[in-house]
């Protein structure tokens, strides 16, 4: 048998921690489970455990992410391209209250209490995200960074209703947009989940679908209002060689090396990627770069607030509805510095604008990404200019 690398060694190491910190997690909850419980599981050490992992908390959020990117679809076929907003708000409800149980779902707590290997005083495997958002309460220097996390997936959730169903402008007002119905309907997905979990039984989770498709109609007046006193963005021409990285909105490679916006956004800053959304020129491809100081922590918890939304969204609306947004998580700013980003953190804000295989334009601090998605396209010169 060939020798493991070192390399292959850690991923092993981790995936048994991981698998062990699953069972302790189902069996007696985030709170009463132990890192030496963890360690003996795994046939582990203590040590090689807080090796992968700085604190029980990453742990925590590291199993949940793995748990909701491994879950299976668990929706039927793809979705007809005509389909109307009631009718997929709908079924992003239903694929929400469907979806596996790792954070807390309406169904992990009606139909699957009991299930794994839960004691009588452990959550079980459907209980497993039970303690997600009391972590996230109690801790400040998380509730920013989720809020944050759910203003991206409202604006996923918006810009996959704009593109079912287009809205008409209003000469002499500013464009509208559907943000606001978007956190309407998460408010709603997500004040059901936490009720089904404090309140088995309480809620019927379809009528959560029916209430979701009756929001489809419900007009709150919002548009959109681009920000005000920007610099503009500086012309450059540098070489964008990005490294490989992972996408979560639809899964996969990100496509870092096509033509487009990419914007870096510390975690405090991450609403700011719709000002590029906004001011980008129709069929332009902007990528959210969400940056850290807390990557243990808040990249696993990226993963799986953004990554469990998405994969909603992809089972209720059609691919030609699915956002154009793309999001990376840059733990270690490998593509920050592929963009001479350094010395990056949660309040980072910078963007550049990206054309065959260049840098063309880029911008730093607040409205730097709306400087850059609005900023003309030109001709790269410097090599005709010899």
């Amino acid at each position: 048998m060939a020798r493991l690398t070192r390399t292959q060694t850690q991923q092993r190491t981790r995936a048994c921690v991981l698998a062990a910190a699953r069972d302790e997690f189902a069996e007696h909850g985030f709170r009463a489970a132990r890192i030496d419980a963890i360690a003996e599981r795994a046939g582990l050490t203590r040590g090689a455990v807080y090796s992968n992992f700085p604190g029980k908390r990453a742990l925590y959020f590291a199993v949940l992410a793995e748990l909701a990117e491994r879950a299976p679809s668990t929706a039927g076929p793809a979705p007809g391209q005509g389909r109307a907003a009631a009718e997929a708000l709908g079924a992003l409800a239903r694929a929400w209250v469907t979806r596996p149980a790792s954070a807390g779902s309406e169904r992990g707590g009606r139909d699957r209490v009991g299930a794994g290997r839960a004691g009588a005083a452990g959550p079980g495997a459907a209980g497993l995200g039970a303690d997600l958002i009391p972590e996230v309460t109690a801790d400040e220097g998380l509730r920013r960074p989720y809020r944050q996390l759910l203003e991206v997936d409202a604006l996923l959730v918006a810009l996959a209703l704009e593109a079912l169903q287009p809205l008409t402008p209003v000469p002499g007002v500013p464009p509208r947009r559907s943000v606001r119905l978007a956190k309407t309907v998460l408010t709603t997905l997500h004040g059901a989940s936490r009720t089904a979990a404090a309140a088995p039984g309480f809620i019927e989770p379809f009528d959560v679908v029916s209430a979701c498709e009756q929001l489809a109609g419900l007009e709150l007046g919002d548009w959109w209002a681009p920000p005000t006193g920007a610099r503009p963005a500086l012309r450059a021409d540098e070489p964008w060689e990005p490294p490989a990285a992972a996408e979560l909105v639809r899964g996969g490679p990100a496509p870092l090396a096509s033509d487009g916006v990419v914007a870096f956004l510390g975690m405090h800053r991450l609403s700011a990627v719709e000002e590029a959304v906004r001011a980008a020129p129709p069929g332009t491809g902007v990528t959210l770069v969400a940056l850290t100081g807390q990557p243990d922590e808040l990249v696993p918890l990226s993963r799986l607030v953004v990554g469990e939304l998405s994969r909603c969204l992809r089972e209720a609306f059609p691919p030609s509805a699915w956002p154009g947004l793309r999001v990376v998580c840059d733990g270690a700013g490998e593509v920050a510095a592929a963009a001479g980003i350094t010395g990056v953190d949660d309040t980072t804000e910078a963007a550049v604008r990206v054309a065959g295989g260049r840098i063309l334009y880029r911008a730093t601090g607040p409205g730097a990404c709306h400087a850059v998605a609005s900023a003309a396209p030109y001709a790269r010169h410097a090599s005709a200019a010899g």
